[in-house]
């Protein structure tokens, strides 16, 4: 069935309706994803869009319907580390400086302990943090992480176990 896209006289189709309805169930848990990834709510946001961006150009060469969100969260990931390369790589060049903080927005979506949390999960390795940030905040299992970070499940078994010992001491020294 197509149906008249608003304000463009043309008609889409079945397909564009399912990654509209991908969008819209699951386009808010892969923000929340990237900001935990890249500590920035814009640049998780673009993150996201740039995902289901390349999604829409590649989903005719998709074999499988099933795993377009499998696809997506493995975007999410490879997208803000590439921000996260890029962010780093600007620093190395631009002279250092410290950069205020929108606390009236952290604190708005985030509490107290919350951004504890986050302070600390940001002083792990970005792998740990990945892991961490996957199983716990966006509640993949063990499987769906390897897949996303295109390790094993043993993998990341080890690295969610190291980086929860890491997050534990750090805590416990900030405290």
């Amino acid at each position: 069935m197509r149906q008249l896209v608003a304000g463009s006289g043309r008609l889409r189709s079945a397909e564009e309706d399912e990654a509209v309805a991908l969008y819209a169930a699951h386009r808010l848990r892969l923000v929340r994803m990237a900001v935990l990834l890249v500590d920035d709510l814009q640049t998780a946001e673009d993150v996201v869009q740039d995902a289901f961006a390349a999604f829409l150009a590649r989903r005719s060469r998709l074999d499988d319907r099933q795993k377009a969100l499998s696809y997506l969260r493995t975007s999410v990931v490879n997208g803000a580390r590439d921000r996260l390369r890029r962010r780093r790589t600007a620093r190395d060049y631009v002279p250092s400086h410290e950069v205020p903080r929108d606390c009236t927005a952290e604190g708005a979506l985030l509490a107290e302990e919350h951004r504890e949390v986050m302070e600390a999960l940001h002083q792990l390795a970005p792998r740990q943090r990945e892991v961490l940030v996957l199983r716990y905040w966006s509640e993949l299992s063990e499987a769906e992480i390897a897949e996303a970070l295109g390790i094993s499940r043993g993998a990341v078994k080890s690295t969610a176990s190291r980086a929860l010992d890491a997050l534990e001491k750090i805590m416990e020294v900030s405290r």
